[in-house]
């Protein structure tokens, strides 16, 4: 219960951010453009589009990821209510559902499985970037 309760409001808090992002990000553009802020050179247009665009590409993403949340709390509830209502035919759909549902969340988490370790390179190999 409490883990459905969580992932809701994690949900919740997401779509918030996307707005708060996407707010931040108009006033950002708006500040570039009013301004005509340049950042060695830019043209400011260009600098006010491209903070428009990564604005409504991060709300968008945030957006995603609040609905796949909330597809999984949905399903984990249906779930229960299938057991009950309909059977357990429906409840093995809803929970392969679910765990595809949180098997989609978990892979970007996830690291690479390549069977070797990358260990860091030793000390003494290290060269600096900008000498």
């Amino acid at each position: 219960m409490l883990r459905r309760i969580v992932a809701g409001l994690a949900a919740i808090v997401l779509v918030a951010e996307a707005v708060v992002l996407v707010f931040v990000h108009i006033v950002l553009g708006r500040t570039t453009a009013n301004q005509s802020m340049s950042i060695a050179g830019s043209d400011p247009d260009v600098m006010s589009k491209a903070t428009y665009g990564l604005g409504a590409g991060m709300g968008a993403f945030l957006l995603l990821c609040a609905v796949l949340v909330g597809a999984a709390v949905t399903h984990g509830v249906l779930g229960i209510l299938s057991v009950v209502l309909v059977g357990w035919g429906a409840f093995v759909v809803m929970m392969l559902i679910l765990c595809l549902l949180v098997l989609t969340l978990m892979l970007y988490a996830a690291p690479r499985e390549t069977g070797v370790q990358d260990a860091p390179p030793p000390l003494g190999e290290l060269k600096p970037t900008n000498p």
